[in-house]
């Protein structure tokens, strides 16, 4: 089973929504973790936008990448150019990918204009998770 870990500024959207899909995707093939270069809690939005697609990310924790550090990643997945470029040395031979999601939490607008925009990131995120699964598990 390979580890993979997904990365953002907050861990509170696009990692999150990342972890639920690849999760979802790798079925029992890997163990997905999500963290943050800091942590700003789990949007309500993403747990909100990924429940009306059947993925439950209620029980999904805010957490700090420097809590992983002991474990042997396969892979390290950036999700936005912030963490991109703070991203932290791992002393393991894990195989970096990036793709810049735009940040939903940044949307503004009227409730559903907010929301739209979280769906589009979530479909951007979802493709990407899903080719990601086929290709390389």
């Amino acid at each position: 089973m390979k580890n993979i870990l997904i990365l953002c500024t907050g861990n509170s959207c696009r990692s999150q929504i990342a972890q639920g899909y690849l999760q979802h995707y790798a079925g029992n093939k890997a163990q997905v973790y999500s963290a943050g270069v800091e942590t700003h809690g789990v949007n309500p939005l993403a747990v909100e936008t990924m429940k009306e697609d059947g993925i439950d990310i209620s029980g999904h924790t805010s957490n700090h990448v420097d809590e992983y550090s002991g474990i042997d990643f396969a892979y390290v997945i950036t999700v936005c150019d912030n963490a991109q470029e703070r991203c932290p040395y791992f002393p393991t031979k894990a195989q970096k990918l990036h793709h810049n999601f735009p940040d939903p939490a940044k949307a503004s607008g009227t409730k559903e204009e907010i929301s739209e925009a979280f769906r589009k990131v979530r479909e951007e995120i979802k493709v990407f998770c899903r080719d990601f699964a086929k290709q390389e598990l």
